[in-house]
């Protein structure tokens, strides 16, 4: 006679399938969604605004800005080289405070030129929020796929991603970090894309700014998985070159039809929200310093607001 299973096996595997069920939906999505910004960019870069003055003159500007967050994250970096550790909880500070700084650029500096944008395009106020919305979940579409198929490693929740056993652990940090920078990048690219110092100035500070206190969190981070002084600087540099990179991409990606311009800033509003919720203030959180990465987090967003203000 066959044995009935029991009730909680039942609802374990039942449990189990979903799961299965819900990241092979994730995976498909997020295939679709890098193929579909793999077109989106082959059509940019045939389109005429990025061949024009104009486009030359946005293109050295989101340059300008990519390198300047490469040059903060670098310099944060090489503070490693004479720090060999910091206390967690002014770590988590400090990534609360990076986390309140990319809050802020994403509403006020992206979401918010978004909507504007978005809205001398369309017929009334919710066709305009459905262009920012649409952005959005392409945003968080591209985190998902970016997560899904590159294989890297954290510090805490260790290796994964597709193929994570066959690539050496200096490698699956190094991608990691890049999963983490390319959004950032992203949105520096596309505040330039329409040339607008207003829109590209306080998203191009905010980032810059928080890449400094980053820089060093993630240096002394490798340094704290055992990796060498020297190497963890150099990574913690090299691979903040992902944001000139993430930035012509975000510039690329939003200079080809009038609507693909609202539609890329929400896009990277929409990568940076994923970072944020999904590593950065888990991150903080994990220690038990909720309280006081929420005040950084909190100073950040305040310091975010007044930079807008200043330079917006």
């Amino acid at each position: 006679m066959a044995s009935t299973p029991a009730p909680g096996n039942e609802q374990a595997g039942w449990a189990a399938s979903l799961a299965t069920h819900a990241r092979n939906h994730w995976l498909v999505a997020g295939g679709l969604a890098l193929a579909g910004l793999v077109v989106l960019v082959l059509l940019a870069l045939g389109s005429e605004p990025l061949a024009s003055g104009r486009g030359r003159q946005a293109l050295g500007l989101a340059v300008a800005g990519g390198m300047a967050c490469f040059l903060t994250n670098a310099a944060g970096a090489s503070l490693a080289l004479s720090l060999r550790s910091i206390p967690r909880r002014v770590e988590d500070v400090l990534l609360g405070l990076a986390a309140g700084m990319m809050l802020a650029a994403s509403f006020f500096s992206l979401l918010v030129p978004a909507l504007e944008a978005a809205a001398t395009q369309t017929q009334g106020p919710l066709a305009a929020v459905a262009v920012v919305v649409a952005g959005l979940a392409l945003g968080t579409l591209l985190m998902l796929g970016l997560h899904a198929f590159t294989p890297h490693e954290h510090e805490t929740a260790g290796a994964c991603g597709p193929g994570h056993r066959k690539v050496g652990r200096v490698w699956l940090f190094a991608l990691a970090i890049g999963l983490h920078n390319f959004p950032e990048g992203m949105a520096v690219g596309t505040a330039f894309a329409e040339g607008d110092l207003s829109v590209g100035l306080p998203v191009t500070a905010a980032i810059a700014l928080q890449d400094l206190p980053e820089g060093l969190v993630v240096a002394l981070a490798m340094r704290a998985a055992g990796f060498g002084v020297g190497r963890s600087v150099l990574i913690s540099i090299g691979v903040g070159a992902v944001e000139p990179l993430g930035a012509v991409f975000g510039l690329t990606l939003s200079s080809g039809l009038a609507i693909a311009y609202p539609l890329g800033l929400a896009l990277a509003a929409g990568a940076m929200l994923f970072v944020v919720s999904h590593e950065v203030i888990p991150e903080t959180h994990r220690h038990g310093h909720e309280t006081p990465a929420t005040v950084g987090l909190m100073a950040g967003f305040a310091l975010m607001m007044l930079l807008d203000a200043l330079l917006g």
